[in-house]
């Protein structure tokens, strides 16, 4: 009963057709912009990439291009933070950390500034641009820093009303999204709530939790795992933190066994972040999907994502792992 129950919830997940994580974030962050006129946005020689441009032709007066100065960026957002505006930077996912920690870590998580750090073409799945472009440290990076909101939606509509929501937020955020054409699965007229976990299919054998690009694979692997006999609670992290501690802690408890998803590295990321709950609270089997203590490389992103050990049937056997484990 259970697990016909589950794959009836897993069919309502429907893919309306692939769109980039990115041109969500460019169709939020104008309506935001339309909703908020303290809202403004900067880019780093970006424009096209970040998909800011009808931002700008909407509100020229209220874009700032900085060029290829990303410290200079988040100098300058800290300032216009101090002076009441909502910043929104935008660049590359490696540009707007690893390049500018120390000025994220000195001028914005420090004060508490209310800056919205914007960052596309993250994770192997930017494909062609190779491994020094493909950063998967990052939301280890950025959730490490106290006070910092980490955010990684799944699809086009969710990062849309991320970027919405986010200017509601006092204090900063790092919003995390991507290069390819993705499934495009969630509500379009939801409203996205900071910190709360969504439930997609309810399971009693294994509970996988993902985040970002790696929902829509989970989704798949709980559709075959579905036709298997296999009940699998299936929840998306869309906020790494501040972390839904009792959406985990409730649903481990209901599975007894847990799987993480993410593409990101297995030290840093939303599975370090579950199993540091667990550890503490609930001790429960878990495995990782995730890259382990590798840089990426050049090529196609489902092949990226095959190789690395983050595809479907990665999922699908990590599952079995855990339920194996209980």
């Amino acid at each position: 009963m259970l697990a016909a129950k589950n794959k009836s919830m897993l069919d309502q997940l429907i893919n309306t057709g692939n769109k980039s994580t990115r041109d969500g974030f460019g169709a939020g962050l104008l309506e935001v912009g339309r909703q908020n006129s303290e809202v403004v946005a900067l880019c780093a020689d970006l424009i096209g990439s970040l998909k800011m441009q009808a931002f700008i032709d909407e509100y020229p007066d209220r874009f700032f291009q900085i060029g290829i100065a990303e410290a200079n960026m988040m100098g300058i957002a800290s300032g216009l933070a101090i002076a009441g505006k909502i910043p929104y930077t935008g660049t590359f996912a490696n540009f707007s950390t690893g390049r500018v920690y120390d000025q994220i870590r000195q001028s914005i998580a420090y004060s508490h500034k209310n800056v919205k750090i914007c960052a596309s073409h993250a994770g192997l799945t930017l494909g062609e641009d190779g491994a020094t472009h493909q950063i998967l440290e990052d939301m280890g990076m950025m959730k490490m820093l106290p006070g910092m909101c980490v955010i990684n939606p799944c699809d086009y509509n969710q990062t849309k009303a991320a970027t919405i929501a986010i200017a509601d937020h006092h204090g900063p955020v790092y919003l995390r999204f991507g290069r390819p054409g993705w499934p495009n699965f969630t509500p379009a007229d939801q409203k996205f709530e900071i910190g709360k976990a969504l439930l997609l299919s309810e399971g009693a054998d294994v509970t996988i939790f993902s985040t970002g690009h790696l929902v829509w694979k989970t989704i798949e692997a709980a559709k075959a795992l579905a036709e298997e006999g296999v009940s699998v609670e299936l929840i998306n992290i869309h906020t790494i933190k501040p972390l839904d501690e009792a959406a985990i802690l409730a649903s481990a408890k209901k599975t007894g066994c847990v799987v993480t998803a993410e593409e990101h590295q297995m030290n840093g990321g939303l599975g370090d972040s579950v199993a540091q709950v667990l550890a503490r609270q609930l001790p429960t089997p878990i495995e990782y999907v995730a890259v382990n203590d590798s840089f990426g490389e050049s090529g196609k992103p489902a092949d990226l994502l095959d190789k690395y050990g983050l595809s479907t049937q990665h999922v699908i056997d990590a599952a079995k792992r855990a339920i194996a484990r209980k």
